[in-house]
């Protein structure tokens, strides 16, 4: 028997295969595209979609390339990127592209929304602070803009729940993603029918609210003659993606925190219970049901984590390609170094706009404190500080919220570099587990769908095959007293730069 996580992001999705005892055993990947742009009509409209059938149709695909090889899959988990939506028919049929999270339109409906509940009503029930950003607006933009798609609509489905009533029949969708449509009741874990009332928009269209990890049912026969998996496989409602991560980090309690190292930078704490909600809204933090009933765990991002790292590279590491590729090493390990010492740079990480604490799309990335002297290895470690110092004034926001992690488990790309690892242990005063896997989100899906088909029997059990500490890296109470001299700075440098850009 083997088993499976399907993760299904904004460029393409990914289904892993893991056997009865945890071990990793193989996976397929397609990607898809995305639409960025203005209309040609009329409307002269800004837009950003993606298209559902092409999700679809990579399911599809990728389960094929898995069914066929493994032809035992008894369980797939299904976790999906968040907010985005569409509407569909009776049958499930999308009825238009579906809007990114990132697409400007709905601003208008926000504030509408707003206007009438109060943005700390809205808040205090759904656990985010009102933003276009949510299912909520968007599906209100869709209502008032194309009244001929929603009339038409009997589904409003975000990607996880999609997939699964395309796979089983069922419209079920779990807590966590059901939390970023800022309809959802993180209390009563329930859509919240005042909110529906006061948008318009008619709640039937949802799926059922189920806990993360829920079973929605079997592979429908046709879904099992397309793609050679069985019908006795059960399908599961796994969960928002960074909860996937979560779980699959192994982060069940309080003391331990997760660094998602990846494109994205994002710590995720856990809470025993509610956190303080007006801390929560202050910083811009969403607070989300976890797996764990009556926990809670909240996101704090930089939207460019490994994709500063990236840039960095890209744009300014031209010869240093060349004299690493002569050495044989990468030209990430070419410009690390050996040793986390402070660069001495201020670099703001706000190349792709503000996240917590700020939310602020206009901020504009920043490098100041170059000289004549400054090498591109002292740019690279600079950026990799700048995304080390925004986590840290993340958690300086969060101390009053009711955090009390002590380490951090590291998952992402980010988490293979050495040097990174040592610097996030410095600046944040405090021990960073790297683990074996890097792609948590999946594994977490696995370890839901092992216990759903019986591989394990709790979340203990399949932390204990699937969850694997590979280092752990000790703070440097030398470095980091270094580094608070430099973050002191740091922290002026938002308020400094904005104004100008």
């Amino acid at each position: 028997m083997t088993i499976a996580g399907l993760d299904i992001g904004t460029t393409g999705c990914k289904l892993t295969v893991f056997g009865a005892d945890g071990s990793y055993l193989d996976k397929a990947y397609r990607d898809y595209p995305v639409s960025r742009g203005k209309r040609q009509d009329e409307s002269g409209e800004t837009y950003q979609e993606i298209d559902t059938k092409a999700i679809l149709e990579a399911v599809w695909e990728v389960m094929k390339e898995m069914g066929t090889k493994y032809p035992d899959i008894a369980g797939i988990g299904v976790t999906s990127f968040g907010e985005t939506f569409v509407l569909a028919d009776e049958k499930g049929t999308p009825l238009h592209p579906a809007m990114l999270y990132t697409d400007p339109r709905g601003e208008a409906e926000c504030a509408e929304l707003e206007a009438k509940m109060g943005s700390k009503k809205i808040a205090s029930i759904t656990g985010v602070k009102p933003h276009s950003t949510y299912s909520m607006p968007k599906i209100m933009w869709m209502k008032r803009n194309r009244p001929e798609i929603y009339k038409q609509a009997r589904h409003a489905f975000l990607i996880e729940d999609l997939v699964v009533y395309h796979l089983t029949g069922k419209a079920q969708i779990d807590y966590s993603l059901a939390a970023r449509t800022m309809a959802f009741d993180i209390v009563n874990l329930t859509w919240s029918e005042e909110i529906f009332a006061q948008a318009g928009v008619d709640m039937g269209l949802m799926s059922r609210p189920v806990p993360t990890g829920t079973v929605a049912g079997t592979v429908l026969p046709q879904i099992a003659r397309l793609t050679g998996i069985s019908e006795t496989a059960q399908v599961v409602s796994i969960s928002h993606d960074q909860m996937s991560a979560a779980i699959g980090a192994g982060i069940f309690n309080s003391d331990v925190a997760v660094d998602g190292a990846g494109t994205v930078e994002c710590v995720t704490p856990v809470y025993d219970g509610l956190p303080d909600m007006d801390v929560m809204y202050q910083g811009n933090y969403a607070v989300v049901p976890y797996v764990i009933p009556g926990k809670y765990v909240c996101y704090a991002f930089s939207y460019t984590g490994g994709a500063l790292i990236q840039w960095c590279v890209d744009t300014l590491a031209k010869k240093e390609k060349e004299l690493a590729a002569q050495e044989g090493k990468s030209v990430n390990e070419f410009l690390e170094g050996t040793v986390a010492e402070p660069s001495g740079l201020l670099v703001l990480p706000h190349f792709a706009g503000a996240a917590t604490p700020y939310m602020d799309a206009g901020s504009k990335g920043a490098i100041l404190g170059l000289t004549a002297g400054t090498t591109v290895s002292d740019i690279y470690r600079g950026c990799m500080e700048g995304v080390v110092y925004e986590m840290m004034v993340n958690l300086e926001c969060l101390k009053d919220s009711g955090i009390r992690f002590q380490m951090l488990h590291a998952t992402g790309g980010g988490a293979k570099s050495a040097v990174w690892m040592q610097m996030k242990a410095d600046v944040l005063n405090m021990p960073i587990t790297e683990l074996k896997t890097v792609d948590a989100g999946t594994v977490g899906s696995a370890m839901l769908t092992g216990i759903a088909t019986g591989c394990f029997t709790d979340l203990a059990d399949a932390a204990a095959h699937m969850v694997e500490k590979k280092k752990v890296y000790y703070p440097d109470s030398d470095r980091h007293n270094n580094y608070m001299v430099i973050y002191d700075r740091y922290k002026k440098l938002y308020e400094a730069v904005r104004p100008l850009v």
